[in-house]
């Protein structure tokens, strides 16, 4: 098992930045992909971004892309999600999850997932 903490969230104005943070123990966590995502209020969860196991190929969500950079530091164990030109859509609760073997996009297909932390953007 691997366990995820998530940090960096916080409230910023429109056109500022944050990154997250996906903090992992346990298992190697080399050995999992891992995804972003996040939940806003009366909706859905959805999928922001992923990261391969060696930080090779990456994947974004359409209304990310451009903004958000997803990476990965092995040393630490962690899993980072810059977040540049924020808009107040972007306002939800982030999400860390990971799963062994290839990347996904859907939720459901991660075993593993954080707390979350809140990120809100004001206009």
């Amino acid at each position: 098992q691997v366990q995820l903490v998530e940090s960096g969230g916080g409230l910023v104005q429109a056109g500022g930045s944050l990154r997250l943070s996906c903090a992992a123990s346990g298992q190697t966590f080399s050995n999992y992909a891992v995804g972003w995502f996040r939940q806003a209020p009366g909706k859905e969860r959805e999928f922001v971004s992923t990261i391969s196991r060696g930080g090779g190929s990456t994947s974004y969500a359409d209304s990310v892309k451009g903004r958000f950079t997803i990476s990965r530091d092995s040393a630490k164990n962690t899993v980072y999600l810059q977040m540049n030109s924020l808009k107040p859509e972007d306002t939800a609760v982030y999400y860390c999850a990971a799963r062994q073997g290839l990347i996904r996009y859907r939720a459901s297909e991660f075993d593993y997932w954080g707390q979350g932390t809140q990120v809100t953007v004001s206009s």
